[in-house]
Order: C-alpha cells, then sequence, then structure tokens
C-alpha cells in the first residue's frame, strides 16, 4: 500500500491535541511546584521559585511537545490503544523529564525544582493518558455511540460513487432512498463515453484516478465502490487511492443484490483487510456444477468452520435437495442454520447433525437416515503447532476419521466424495500435514477400490479462516503491538474463502476418480509485507509507532510451502479450469498401506514419538523439525 498523505482533517486534529498537551505540561509544572511548596504561596521562596518556572516553562513545554511528536504519539489510534501505548507513552514523557533535571542541576539551581519535576512528570503522563482514554470512553458510551451515529448517517454527508455502470446507477438509488448512507454528489468511472454525463442527477466527473483530486474537490466524506468486476490488482490500486483519501470506503455487500429492491440496510460493507489481497474473479462452469448438486443430498462434514460453513453457503446457490451440515461444535453449526435461514427463508432444506467423524456408528447412522449422495469432508484438526504436541489425536481425528468416513460413504452408495487437503501435505514437516497427506492416499486406495468418485483439493492458506494470519495480525495491531513474526522471508499461498470453496465445488464436478486437483494460488506472498500492510491500514507505520518482533519459526513450520511434490511436477497437467491442475492418481501397495494403518491406529494410543516415528515410516518424505516438544 502506498504511503498516505495526511489530510486538513487529521493535521486540524493533531494541531489541536499538541495545544491540548502543550497546556497539560504547563499545568503540571504549576501544579506540581504548588504541591511541593505545601500551598505555601506566602513565604518568601515562593515568588522566586514562581518566576523560574515562568522564565523556563516555554523550553520545556517545547522539549516535551518535541518529544511527543518524535515518539509518534500523535499517530496511535487510541480507540485501539492498549498498555503498550500507555508503556510508549511512559518512555515518551520520562525522555524530556531528565533532559528537564540536567538542565535545571546544572544551569538553573531551583531550590523546589528539582522535586516539582518528578511530580509533573506524574501528572503529564496521567493527564495526556487519561485525557485520551476519557475520549476512548465517551465515544463507547451510549450518548457518544449517538453522536456518532447521527454523524454517520447525516444524509447531506457527500459521499463519491465509484463505477457508473449498473451498479453505480444502483448504489445511487440505495443512497436517495435511504439516507443514512449519504447523498450521492458525484461519480467517476474510466468509460470515456461516460464521462460528464449525468446518473439518477448524480454527475460523473473523471477517472478512477481521479478520485483523490474530486475528493477535495467535493469534500467528500465517503467513498463507494460499485463495480462488482473489480478484482485483483486492479481492485488494490483502486482501493490504495480511495484509502490515501482518508475517507470511509465502502464495497457491495452482496453483489448479486444489484438490480433488485433497494434494501434499506446491509447494502454495503466496510473495507476489511482482506480486500487488499483480492485477486482475479473466479470463473465456474455453474451447469457442470449443478449437474451434481442440484436436488441431491449433499453432506458438508466440519460444515460449521470457516471452510466448510463458506461451502455450505455456495452449495445452496445450486438448490441442493437437502443440505446436512456434520460438526462435532453446535454453535458455529447453529449461527450458519441462522444465517441460511433468513437469507433463503426458514423452510430450507438444511439440517445440523451433531457428531464426530471419530464415531463410525454415529456416521453410519446419519448416511442410513438421509442417503447424502456427494460429500464434502472438510473436518480437520489443522493447526500445525498444536499437532505437533497432540501427533495422536491429529491421527484420530484427520486420519482413522477420514476412513470411518470413506469407509461409511461406501458402504451407503455415495457417488462423489470431496476431501480438502492442503499445500502442507507436499514434503510435510509437521504432524499435521503428514496426516492430511495420508489423507489423499486413504483417498487414492477408495478410489480404486469402491464405486465412489474419490477426490482430494489440495489449497493454501484461506484468508480469514479461524487462526488464519490476519485475524492474529488485527488483534496484535489492535492491542498497540508488537506484531509477531516467526521469520522475515516467510512466504504463504493466500486465496480467500469464497474463492477457495467455489474452486472446491469445481473440482468435484471434474472428479476424475483418485486424482488431486491442486488450486493455482497465484504468487506467494510475504507475510513481511502483508504485516506491513496491515499496520498502515490500521493508521501505524511499521517499526515507527508499530514494532514488528520476529520470534522464530514454531514446530512444524516451513519457510515456504509447496504445491506439488517433486514427482507430481512432471505429470502435473491442467484441466478445462484454468485455475485447477491435476495430479493422476500414484501406485499405492494396498496391503502394505492398511498394514501401516493398523500400526499407526495402535500408535495412536499413546500420545508419544512413536506416533511420529510411524509417520515417518508411512511419509518418506516427511522431515520432522520438532524439537523437545513435550507430548
Amino acid at each position: 500500500m502506498k504511503d498516505k498523505k495526511n489530510t486538513p482533517q487529521v493535521l486540524a486534529r493533531r494541531a489541536l491535541l499538541v495545544l491540548l498537551d502543550a497546556a497539560i505540561v504547563a499545568f503540571s509544572f504549576y501544579f506540581a511546584l504548588l504541591l511541593r511548596a505545601d500551598g505555601a504561596v506566602e513565604a518568601a521562596w515562593w515568588p522566586h521559585n514562581r518566576e523560574l518556572l515562568y522564565e523556563n516553562l516555554p523550553w520545556i513545554v517545547a522539549v516535551y511537545i518535541a518529544s511527543f511528536l518524535f515518539s509518534g504519539l500523535y499517530s496511535v489510534l487510541w480507540k485501539y490503544a492498549g498498555e503498550r501505548d500507555l508503556m510508549r507513552l511512559a518512555g515518551t514523557v520520562a525522555v524530556p523529564t531528565v533532559i528537564v533535571y540536567g538542565v535545571n542541576r546544572l544551569c538553573i539551581h531551583g531550590v523546589l525544582f528539582n522535586s516539582a519535576n518528578c511530580m509533573a512528570a506524574v501528572l503529564i503522563f496521567l493527564l495526556v493518558g487519561g485525557s485520551r482514554l476519557a475520549w476512548r470512553l465517551f465515544l463507547n458510551h451510549p450518548l457518544g455511540e449517538k453522536l456518532r451515529g447521527a454523524a454517520s448517517k447525516d444524509p447531506n454527508r457527500p459521499v463519491m460513487i465509484v463505477g457508473a455502470g449498473e451498479a453505480g446507477a444502483w448504489a445511487i438509488n440505495v443512497c436517495k432512498s435511504n439516507k443514512e448512507y449519504g447523498h450521492a454528489v458525484v461519480a467517476v468511472d474510466d468509460d470515456p463515453t461516460k464521462l460528464n454525463q449525468t446518473i439518477h442527477g448524480v454527475p460523473v466527473k473523471g477517472t478512477l484516478e481521479d478520485i483523490p483530486d474530486l475528493c477535495k474537490r467535493y469534500g467528500i466524506h465517503s467513498i463507494i465502490i460499485a463495480i462488482p468486476t473489480l478484482k485483483g490488482s486492479k481492485l488494490n490500486h483502486v482501493i490504495d487511492l480511495c484509502v490515501s483519501t482518508h475517507c470511509a470506503v465502502q464495497l457491495l455487500s452482496d453483489p448479486q443484490l444489484v438490480g433488485s429492491g433497494t434494501p434499506q440496510q446491509g447494502a454495503f460493507r466496510e473495507l476489511n483487510p482482506a480486500d487488499f489481497l483480492s485477486r482475479d474473479e473466479v470463473t465456474l462452469d455453474t451447469d457442470q456444477i449443478s449437474g451434481y448438486l442440484t436436488g441431491k443430498t449433499v453432506l458438508v462434514t466440519g460444515g460449521g468452520g470457516s471452510i466448510g460453513s463458506e461451502l455450505c453457503r455456495q452449495v445452496m446457490r445450486f438448490k441442493p435437495g437437502k443440505l446436512l451440515i456434520f460438526d462435532i461444535y453446535e454453535n458455529c453449526a447453529y449461527e450458519l442454520l441462522m444465517e441460511l435461514q433468513q437469507k433463503y427463508g426458514r423452510d430450507i432444506p438444511v439440517t445440523v447433525l451433531i457428531g464426530s467423524i471419530r464415531d463410525k456408528k454415529r456416521l453410519d447412522e446419519v448416511f442410513e437416515t438421509y442417503h447424502p449422495t456427494v460429500v464434502f469432508h472438510a473436518a480437520a484438526h489443522k493447526h500445525v503447532p498444536l499437532m505437533e504436541v497432540s501427533p495422536a489425536e491429529a491421527v484420530k481425528n484427520n486420519v482413522l476419521g477420514t476412513k470411518n468416513l470413506l469407509v461409511s460413504a461406501s458402504e451407503h452408495d455415495v457417488e462423489r466424495f470431496v476431501q480438502l487437503s492442503t499445500d502442507k501435505a507436499v514434503n510435510p514437516t509437521s504432524v499435521m500435514g503428514c496426516t492430511k497427506r495420508i489423507c489423499e492416499m486413504l483417498i487414492q486406495t477408495f478410489a480404486g477400490n469402491t464405486d465412489m468418485k474419490c477426490v482430494a483439493v489440495r489449497f493454501g492458506n484461506v484468508l480469514g479462516s479461524h487462526g488464519s494470519v490476519i485475524p492474529l495480525f488485527e488483534a496484535q495491531i489492535k492491542k498497540g503491538g508488537p506484531v509477531t513474526l516467526t521469520d522475515p522471508n516467510i512466504e504463504r499461498y493466500f486465496m480467500t474463502i469464497p474463492e477457495a470453496a467455489q474452486l472446491v465445488l469445481q473440482a468435484g464436478a471434474l472428479a476424475e476418480s483418485g486424482n488431486i486437483y491442486v488450486l493455482d494460488m497465484g504468487e506467494p506472498v510475504k507475510i513481511m509485507d502483508l504485516a506491513k500492510q496491515l499496520i498502515r491500514f490500521y493508521g501505524y507505520e511499521p517499526g515507527v509507532n508499530m514494532e514488528i518482533k520476529i520470534v522464530g519459526l514454531r514446530p512444524g513450520e516451513k519457510l515456504y510451502e509447496e504445491l506439488m511434490m517433486d514427482e507430481e511436477q512432471d505429470k502435473m497437467r491442467r484441466t478445462q479450469h484454468n485455475k485447477i491442475f491435476v495430479a493422476s492418481p500414484r501406485s499405492i501397495d494396498l496391503a502394505e498401506f492398511y498394514g501401516q494403518l493398523q500400526e499407526l491406529a495402535a500408535a495412536a494410543e499413546h500420545n508419544d514419538e512413536g506416533v511420529v516415528q510411524q509417520l515417518a515410516k508411512m511419509i518418506p518424505t516427511f522431515t520432522p523439525t520438532r524439537q523437545n516438544l513435550k507430548l
């Protein structure tokens, strides 16, 4: 993201804070001197020391303000401030306090000045920090929220619409019918034929590159990006332009609403960090997907999780006969059910089933009762460091649970089984990656020995999933830092949750049994660059007022991930979908593999190094990076 220039509003706010802090410093020194004198203003020595203070107060105030400016105090977002920001403030106050003490000792020799200096420092810390936190508390108070709400819903608030097509026209109508979104006063579009035209009375006055200039000219308060087709690097560039204006930026919450009636609320959503990593839109063969989902009973294991829930949302678009959400955690599954009922109606054919893939009898009950024809298997333990400490649990859930599901599915006439895998299964260095590699092998054995179409879909990190790096970084930034990074050179592949879910559905449609489908993840992203983008997104500057701390690689973690194994590289081919590659089935000695599975199940009875040793025996490319972990 490009560095942002300070707007006049930001400069005015900082100027007011500087004046407030200058007044606090002056008051603190006077009050501290008064306290040190015990209020004895009639004493003979009071006028002398008071005059000393008056003479030196200008440079004392200047030293404190210079320290505040140099430390970046006026760049802190106090609504997210935490104890680290207060510690930073303490250090910022301590430096000029020491300077004043030194100058007094060498040059001024005020009788009461040294002790008053220390008391003044405490007062300055309390009053400067207290003023910020008091404002934060006020904003969170019902009165503050009411005032903020009134401002944010000002019907005269000037709004810019980015896009002068059908979506832009729809956005303008939404603003006209619902005044809380503000008053659309200008639009921009790169189509030269639309320049100087009007849409519902709103003039199109420039191109996307003119956004910053037009925001200044029209005094824009909010920007609504209304171009649904804007994706990838182009969207990133437009977001950079919009964010540089310091205006509030919103996007269409659901492009499918365009052309419908004007919703009273929820038409637009706030910009979120994942938008900065937007990629080109996925093009789906909807006819092909409809062919195996429409009217069918679909089971999604781990349906309440990040990927599983999005799979459920995408499946619902294709009108299944019944959707079964299977998960061991009832809260997330219930929330998803409420969401789907709100969108599609309370009588939708969706059933939440609570259970574990470790429980074969429970799985048999589900298959015997509902007879699903399509299974998406998203249930898994996925957190790499946690599975290093609990390898037996990773095996029981990821390997043996998947085997239970495959057996039960094959015994109950399931037509299609899609296993979600990970790039960590390629040349694994972690227990979790190793268990997912064995799951891929299970898929291939069942593909060759049952009538089910069994495939695995392999992809990298998903933005916004539970435990992913962006929510972690956001939480750290809001607490005042530091942002922790395992290694400055670490890289990861990223895609959004909807993109991953859509490509999984598409891979399920291809379903050449036994294949491992590999999703095109684009170019890997340096996590250091991602951290810096997020820090700037929240108004800080990396290394200036927000620390990035390198903490070292975690157990099982790689510097970079791979999407294909060495032996797959030559045989990897592109499918009819340009974002999906396929690795053909590899030969597996069935008797040897199942013998090793039995040994693995026996080893998993105890959470010790025997589990890891058996995993290494089954997966020759497994190179554990464990170091003295207590199991």
